[in-house]
């Protein structure tokens, strides 16, 4: 690795960048901004992935490509968070459970367990940083971004966890970024389309918002990502904490002794792109303290923030000291994890890090791979009963009716799994007489008048229910209100908890979290009264 003092202006600023691309092998973006640019991190989406052989290919030849060119070894990155958030879905990379799910179980012991299982898979095919855990406190019903991507609604839950997973990946060598400091989990919109703020007082902030980020960083956390959010309470002025200079580098570097790498959200989103554009942003977000600078689709905004970074050091807006100083750190970063190989490195008891409660594996299922056998305690665990009049378990003697959305339209936080079961598959394995009608998470009031028509004989009617946004989608709702006119519904949340707010109280009301292909067997058996589930709801239903 070369001396930082060998290193140009340009090696410098390249350093500070993070990029995407559009391909599964290194296409001519990717290959310009390592080559000409001497960009030093990369980060995969879907659109990257094949297969896992596929990535770990890809990831090699980056590195060669980066070695070649001269440069630093890539800090390859990739959001891996779990659950409905995860951009490799493929066989060989474990489905393992998202946040919410996680808080459900009580268990913090399970998220470390979780942690080190992914870690150990990202770490065999080239990826050094995973983009999580989310640390923030959702404690907004109508959050539309965050939701079931938080442990839940309570500080100290939601710290213990993330502490787990930030112990779990950094044991197995990937770097953990706690994100969205100071906290995005009390919002009503989405930073990727507009811009949010969090009104609070400072108090309110130390109680709940920034305890999970302090216990981060007594954990000895790799990384934390700032949110596209403004706090009125921390930086007077009308600008996002990833811009501000009281934030960045006055609380979190200063006072709250933060001294790993402090990295952008990308500065893509329409709360960064639409009122500052992406060039000045990244100058701004320089000059406010961040060390790493996410820009993950365009070449034309990529190119524009390096160049714009470069011009600000060479004009005198940006100290050169500041670059060398966010160098240093990315280069201590990248000795300390860049090219470990899991064969030496420390996998720590669970018990040794955080209090965990045993649980009994799931003798109903009997799954035989380790990773598998993990996956069904932990949904036997976090699938909740929130109410049940009579309902479940389910008559045995009587025909089940399911209605289940599919989800296939993709955003940056709801992405259709390439491999998934539907509940009626799972029940039909183990009872008669179960139809299924598949509809999309948007139905149309035709989509309703046909199940009617369909649904009328049934005498045991499941609506499964899914959004990833904050409110249900209003032909979900119109479809529960018609059914529950004439049936005593069972209503399973397949992600949204709070999706009991905008229906009438059904007959029973079920909360997974998540429509993984484990918890959706799991679920199955608890339907049918094989599995007594143990979660507990992590957020309140007020």
């Amino acid at each position: 690795m070369k001396p930082l003092n060998d290193l140009t202006l340009e090696q410098k600023v390249g350093q500070l960048l993070m990029c995407g691309f559009h391909s599964q092998h290194a296409d001519e973006q990717i290959t310009r901004l390592i080559r000409d640019y001497h960009v030093g991190g990369v980060i995969y989406f879907r659109r990257n992935v094949e297969s896992v052989d596929q990535l770990t290919r890809l990831s090699a030849e980056l590195q060669e490509m980066a070695a070649e060119a001269g440069a630093l070894p890539l800090m390859i990155s990739v959001d891996q968070e779990g659950g409905m958030v995860a951009r490799i879905d493929q066989e060989g990379m474990t489905q393992v459970p998202g946040n919410m799910a996680l808080g459900a179980t009580g268990n913090a012991e399970y998220t470390l367990e979780c942690a080190q299982i992914l870690g150990r898979e990202l770490k065999s095919i080239g990826i050094d940083m995973n983009l999580a855990p989310v640390v923030d406190v959702n404690n907004n019903p109508l959050n539309p971004v965050i939701g079931v991507r938080s442990y839940g609604e309570h500080a100290e839950s939601v710290a213990a966890h993330g502490v787990a997973a930030i112990t779990g990946y950094q044991s197995q060598g990937i770097a953990a970024t706690a994100k969205h400091f100071p906290g995005h989990g009390d919002t009503a919109v989405d930073s990727h389309l507009g811009m949010v703020t969090v009104p609070h007082d400072r108090n309110r902030l130390e109680q709940m918002e920034l305890l999970p980020f302090r216990k981060a960083i007594e954990a000895g956390v790799d990384a934390i990502m700032t949110a596209h959010v403004m706090f009125p309470s921390i930086e007077p002025e009308p600008i996002p904490a990833t811009l501000s200079h009281k934030v960045l580098t006055g609380l979190l570097r200063e006072e709250m002794g933060f001294e790993g790498i402090i990295i952008t959200d990308c500065l893509e989103m329409h709360a960064i792109s639409k009122p500052y554009g992406v060039a000045e942003a990244a100058v701004r977000a320089v000059e406010a303290g961040a060390d790493l600078i996410l820009v993950s689709h365009t070449l034309q905004d990529q190119v524009a923030a390096l160049e714009a970074i470069v011009e600000g050091v060479r004009t005198g807006r940006i100290s050169e000291e500041v670059i060398h100083q966010a160098v240093e750190r990315i280069m201590t970063w990248k000795k300390k994890r860049c090219g470990q190989q899991n064969d030496h490195l420390v996998s720590p008891k669970a018990s040794e890090t955080v209090e965990a409660t045993d649980v009994e594996p799931v003798d109903c299922t009997k799954p035989t791979e380790p990773n598998e056998l993990t996956l069904f305690k932990i949904a036997s665990s976090s699938i909740t009963i929130v109410h049940n009049d009579g309902l479940l378990p389910l008559d045995p003697e009587k025909g089940v009716y399911v209605i289940w959305p599919e989800v296939v339209q993709r955003t940056e936080v709801d992405e259709p799994w390439s491999h998934t079961e539907s509940l009626g598959m799972a029940l039909s394995q183990l009872r008669g007489r179960v139809r299924e009608h598949k509809i999309t998470t948007q139905p149309t009031y035709d989509e309703t008048d046909r199940i009617l028509a369909d649904v009328s004989d049934s005498e045991q009617v499941i609506v499964c229910t899914y959004t990833s946004a904050g409110h249900l989608p209003k032909g979900q709702q119109f479809l529960v209100e018609k059914l529950s006119k004439n049936h005593s519904l069972i209503v399973i949340a397949l992600r949204n908890p709070y999706d009991l707010l905008e229906i009438s109280r059904p007959g029973s009301y079920v909360c997974t979290y998540e429509n993984t292909p484990a918890v959706v067997r799991v679920l199955s058996h608890v339907l049918t009264g094989g599995l007594q589930p143990t979660g507990s709801l992590p957020v309140r239903l007020r």
